[in-house]
Parts: structure tokens; sequence; C-alpha cells
């Protein structure tokens, strides 16, 4: 067998690998495409600061309280700043991006997080660039904007700033995770909470500064917060990062498009939302994106003593 031929086998019995995992971290961003459908229909209006608070911090001290395990040493610093990042910056700027944006948008603007991940990872991981990456999370970016954005859609700058800000803070967060990996000896949950209890930290005097007094809550309410709280809070975040931690970082990045595809799904089955031909075809060329997104890149052949790179390793 070639050279070439044995590289190609390899990478395709790494992607057989790697199947259950991706499988299993790819339920957080469909957990976390509910939350539009649980926002409009189950928590009052007008808060969205407060259910991202309460989507972090009880979440963050239950885990806690379940592993009681906490940072030491180095790892105070970089708990708050992984928390802050992935949390608490990334859910005001997702909110604000909602709120001077039609949803559309704002969650094309989040798609581009795939393509912020592979250029932060060839500078803070100093993995390979991908060209296959590159052109299949461009991909993906118009899939969702042909599934999402409306004929009537409206752009805000600060919006439009809000939602590109949200997508490279979280983006960051996650490259830095994968470059930090996991403490030796801490369970997946107990990482999770600290950065959820970290965020939700970030998030109390932001909420209350903007938001003023918390609003009634009513049984719907308390439903749809322990849905986030736990099912879109604890449950996703556990999966995510330890996905982050265990996968290519660019491939795992790529799967956050699975997140406006089940909103638009969900407003579809339950909000009388419709899905056109156009949006369908939105559909397939993101899930496309994404299926290719954790294949590895084909390669091509070499000509004798050329030298192989291969994709994601380090230069």
């Amino acid at each position: 067998m070639t050279r070439s031929g044995a590289e190609r086998l390899v990478g395709g019995a790494g992607f057989s690998n790697n199947l259950p995992r991706t499988a299993v971290t790819a339920l957080a961003p469909l957990a976390w495409g509910t939350t539009y459908v649980v926002t409009t229909e189950l928590l009052p209006p007008g808060h969205p600061l407060f259910a991202g608070l309460l989507r972090a911090l009880p979440a963050g001290l239950v885990a806690l309280a379940f592993t009681r395990t906490l940072p030491s040493g180095a790892w105070w610093g970089r708990a708050a700043t992984l928390g802050v990042l992935n949390i608490g910056l990334f859910f005001p700027l997702l909110f604000v991006a909602a709120e001077r944006l039609p949803g559309g948008i704002a969650a094309t603007l989040g798609a581009v997080q795939p393509l912020v991940v592979a250029v932060l990872a060839a500078t803070l991981l100093r993995e390979g660039l991908s060209l296959w990456r590159a052109v299949w999370g461009v991909a993906g970016v118009l899939g969702v904007g042909l599934v999402v954005i409306g004929p009537n859609a409206a752009f805000d700058a600060v919006g439009i700033v809000a939602g590109l800000l949200g997508a490279a803070t979280m983006a960051l967060g996650v490259t830095l995770t994968k470059r930090w990996q996991r403490p030796a000896g801490v369970s997946p949950m107990a990482f999770a909470g600290w950065q959820l209890s970290a965020g939700g930290l970030f998030l109390v005097p932001v909420t209350f500064l903007v938001e003023r007094p918390p609003p009634a809550i009513d049984p719907p309410a308390v439903l749809g917060y322990l849905w986030l709280g736990l099912v879109g809070g604890l449950c996703a975040y556990v999966l995510w990062f330890r996905g982050v931690i265990a996968l290519p970082v660019t491939s795992v990045a790529v799967l956050g498009l699975l997140s406006p595809l089940v909103a638009a799904l969900l407003g579809a089955l339950l909000l009388d939302q419709t899905l056109g031909p156009i949006e369908l075809l939105g559909f397939g060329l993101a899930l496309a994106a994404i299926v290719a997104g954790q294949l590895p890149a084909p390669t091509r052949p070499r000509h004798p003593g050329s030298q192989l790179v291969p994709e994601g390793a380090t230069r």
C-alpha cells in the first residue's frame, strides 16, 4: 500500500472512531436549538439576561455541589476566563443581537463561529489552516442564512457588531478550552460547573443593572427555566466541553450549526412557520457542511520527495 493510501486509511479510521463521540457532542447544539421556542412560549418577555443567568449559575452551582471539585492554582484564572468567554460575555452579546436584529440574521452571524475557530486554531493551537474546513464553513453560513433570513430582514449596526462579537467570543473560549485541556483528575461535570458558575457570576451584576427587578415567574416559566438550566445548560455544556477536548476543535465548532437548524425546524413544527424550497435548500446545504466538517480533508497526490503536513497537525 502506498503512503498516501495508508494516510487516507488512517484518516478514515480516525473518523470512524470519533463518530460516537461526535454524535454525543452534537446533542449540545441540538438542545440549544430549543432555546428560541422555550423562550418565546414559556418565559416572561423582556428578560433575556435573566434567562441566561438562570441557565448558567444554578446549573454551575449544582455541578459544583455534586462533584465537590474546585479549581486550583492557575485554573482559578483559566476557569474564570473560559466561563466569561463561553457564557458570561456570549449570552449578553447574543441577546443584544437577537433584540436588535431579526432572529435569522442573528443566527447567521453566529454561524460564522466555525470560521473564526479555524483561524484561531491556526494561530493559538498552531494547527494547519484547512481549505476544506474553510470552504465548508462558508457553505454552512450560507445554508443557515437561506434557512432563517426572511425577505423583510432589517440590518442594525449595533446588532451586527454584537452578533459578530458573540461569535468571536465563544470561538475564542472554545479554542482556549482546547489549548488548556481539562486538568487531570477533573470530571467533565466539574469542568463545566466551573465555567457555568464563573459565567453566571459575571452575569449577576449585568442582569440586574440592565433589567432591574426580575420578572414574575409562573408554572410554565418554571418549566422553561428548568429546561434551559438542566438540559440546555448543565447537560449540554458537559457534553460540549467533553467534545471540544476530545475531538478536532474545528469539527466541533461546525456542529454548532445544528442549533439554528433545530430552531427553524421547531418553528415549523410548533409555531406554524413555513419552510419553502429555498429554506429546504439551505437546510440541506447546512447539513452537508456539518457532515463534511467531520470528515478528513481529501488528500492530494504528492510528488516524490514532497513533505506531508497532515491536516490539523502542529507546525
